[in-house]
Parts: structure tokens; C-alpha cells; sequence
């Protein structure tokens, strides 16, 4: 069974679909590259806690999320 994820306004996130997020005086946000959902997958990419949403933020480095503090884009800015 596919977990349903949703950003912080109740709107269901895929792989694929920009997201983004304040952290710390600045934002992450990317392409969404994966949706971890399970304890095993989550220690395979080295997450905690999940379900946690996988993008490239734009230093190219892998980061993790709690869908419910992301928001939808469309397209990058």
C-alpha cells in the first residue's frame, strides 16, 4: 500500500513535482526525487523518521523533508 503524502496545504506530492521550503533564513527546493516511506529504505538513503520526500536542493545536495513542510511549485524559480 502507497502512503498518501501531502505538503503542508493538504495537496498530494509525486516524484517529479517541485517543491519548496524555508529552513533557516533561506529555502530548499527541487525536483522531488523520492518519497521514502519505509524504515528499510529510509536506512538504505540514511533518513530518519520517515515518511520523509527526497530532492536536490540547489548546492546539488541530496535533502530530506517532512511533507508537511513543503509546498508545490510550479516549475523552478
Amino acid at each position: 500500500m502507497v502512503a498518501h503524502i501531502v505538503d503542508k496545504y493538504g495537496n498530494a506530492i509525486q516524484e517529479g513535482d517541485y517543491v519548496f521550503t524555508k529552513i533557516r533564513g533561506g529555502s530548499h527546493e527541487g525536483k522531488v526525487q523520492e518519497i521514502v516511506t519505509d524504515e528499510q529504505r529510509a536506512e538504505e538513503k540514511s533518513v530518519k523518521h520517515p515518511p520523509k520526500v527526497l530532492l536536490y536542493n540547489k548546492d546539488g545536495r541530496m535533502v530530506a523533508h517532512n511533507s508537511g513542510t513543503l509546498e508545490i511549485r510550479n516549475g523552478s524559480t
